[in-house]
């Protein structure tokens, strides 16, 4: 044979190879398609090979479509056959392409047809999503999938978990796993591999596990231990009393931060209150309608971006701030500087107030509360272990009202505003005698106090619903940490928000959210008895008057 004979067989080789991988590649491509649009088949039996078969294709649009067919979301179009993912509408079904996700319409329901799965094949596609979770880069994905399966573990999933076990490097969704493992282990006939899933479980704080070593101790009607090796129910009495007393502590660090968190809303509201309140003597009882206000700000605002929630916060803040202290200095300029020395004919007319600004907000916006949504950033929780979890809102409004705490101090004791207003609070005569203009004084910390007051509403709308009576629901509480912690003074209301917010808290469980309210209520009032003037009282010469 020729050179050249050889070299055109070996290009026409060449040629033939490449057009064979070129079609594979081409197979592949196609398979998962053309395998998602069989799913309409009605045989059982060829459903199940289909799921196997889209389960191994490396398609990143696998895990969607296995869980839309295993939450009966997956239909076919009636027409044409197609693969579609339904959502209810009103009246009608929005459809979406199960390949290219991409919303294909509305139509009716009876031009589509579900994929129906029995429960052999809910088995299947539950072991095949669990397996793709497993195996999934993002550890969080993996850790849910773990945690999922540890419902209802049995043997093909312990299995299954094992095979996966040697290759986990991440050492939380690790001890899971091993936990998981040990609720199957820990049932079985071999003595040693009991004990040491025993001791996996007394080490975990996942409630499975808790629950599954108090069935070991289950008793009989004669009061005694089904379970008849006195070392494993020995060791099963010590793994739970260790279990409950993590539970305790973690318990412990719950309830302190809820405290700390109610201590934190109070501080927001109060500490705005405690400004005019300690300067002016005012009792503002529309205080508790600035702080409304500001609620409402942020709602305002995040209808204006409805597509920007993520950012709204960011405007709502310096939003609430201005548009509460604007009507802050309104309500001192229009009402309160002609009734300063009459504190009875003050508290009536704020409460006017509070009447006219909650009757405006029912006829200007809704008389219905309204929702505030939550950015994403603020959504869900930071957790620690199974026991503990912080939700970001909580923790974000805790370090919130510290920063707004730190920047008041600040403003208060390093600028001229702040030395005028200490000067006004401590004695007035002589603050005037020195060229102060204390009726501005008055206007700008009135406004100040209101601005926080705004401020305090725009972390509210992150715990509650917004509606035009929600600040009739924190002035009591407002005044109580005032008063408890010494008018005028910004440390003694950090100190008595925080003292009574967590005070509330520990004594909730015993005695319910009503009677510990009166309770803290009581002991402000035996606590005022003793020290009028609160824990930290105001010093000056003009204290007394």
């Amino acid at each position: 044979m020729s050179s050249k004979m050889i070299k055109t067989f070996c290009m026409f080789m060449a040629l033939c190879l490449s057009t064979s991988v070129c079609a594979a590649e081409e197979e592949m491509t196609e398979s998962f398609e053309s395998l998602v649009n069989q799913l309409h088949v009605k045989s059982y039996k060829k459903k199940e090979g289909l799921i196997e078969k889209i389960g191994v294709i490396d398609d990143k649009r696998r895990m969607a479509v296995l869980e839309n067919m295993l939450n009966s979301l997956l239909y076919y179009r009636k027409s044409d056959k197609k693969i579609v993912i339904v959502k209810k509408l009103e009246t009608l079904y929005e459809i979406t392409d199960a390949l290219t996700n991409e919303i294909v319409g509305a139509v009716d329901k009876s031009t589509l047809k579900r994929i129906k799965v029995n429960n052999k094949l809910r088995r299947i596609l539950r072991s095949r999503i669990a397996r793709l979770s497993l195996q999934d880069v993002d550890a969080d994905v993996r850790l849910a999938a773990v945690k999922n399966l540890m419902g209802n573990m049995d043997e093909s999933k312990a299995a299954l978990l094992r095979e996966r076990l040697a290759e986990e490097e991440d050492s939380d969704v690790h001890q899971t796993m091993q936990t998981a493992i040990a609720l199957v282990e820990i049932q079985g006939e071999d003595r040693s591999m009991r004990l040491k899933a025993l001791a996996q479980l007394s080490d975990s704080l996942e409630p499975v596990a808790k629950t599954k070593i108090e069935d070991l101790l289950e008793k009989d009607d004669n009061d005694n231990y089904l379970e008849a090796d006195k070392e494993i129910i020995e060791k099963a009495i010590k793994g739970l009393e260790i279990i409950e007393s993590r539970l305790s502590v973690f318990s412990f660090i719950e309830t302190a931060f809820f405290g700390l968190s109610l201590g934190s809303v109070l501080l927001l509201i109060a500490i705005g209150l405690a400004i005019t309140f300690g300067v002016m003597g005012v009792i503002n009882m529309a205080h508790g309608e600035l702080m409304m206000i500001g609620a409402y700000t942020t709602y305002l605002v995040q209808q204006a971006m409805p597509n920007h929630i993520d950012y709204s916060m960011m405007v709502a803040i310096p939003a609430a701030f201005v548009v509460a202290g604007l009507f802050g200095i309104a309500i001192e300029r229009g009402v309160i500087r002609h009734l300063y020395g009459r504190p009875l004919e003050t508290l009536l007319a704020t409460f006017g107030i509070s009447l006219i600004l909650q009757q405006l907000v029912r006829t200007a916006i809704s008389a219905q509360n309204v929702t505030v949504a939550n950015p994403s950033w603020l959504s869900g929780s930071l957790v620690i272990n199974p026991a503990l979890a912080i939700t970001y809102n909580r923790l974000f409004i805790l370090i919130f009202s510290l920063l707004v705490f730190a920047a008041l101090v600040m403003i208060l004791k390093k600028t001229p505003l702040g030395l005028q207003v200490r000067a006004v609070s401590q004695n007035r005569p002589m603050a005037r005698a020195m060229g102060v203009r204390s009726e501005w004084v008055d206007a700008l910390t009135f406004g100040l106090g209101s601005g926080i007051a705004g401020v305090a509403g725009v972390a509210l709308s992150q715990l509650t619903n917004v509606g035009p009576n929600m600040g009739q629901a924190y002035i009591i509480d407002s005044f109580m940490v005032v008063v408890f912690g010494g008018v005028g003074n910004l440390w003694g209301t950090f100190v008595g928000a925080m003292s009574l917010g967590v005070f509330n808290k520990f004594i909730e469980p015993a005695t319910g959210a009503v009677l510990a309210k009166i309770l803290v209520l009581v002991l402000i009032i035996l606590f005022i008895q003793k020290r009028p003037r609160g824990l930290f009282p105001q010093k000056g010469r003009a204290v007394e008057n």
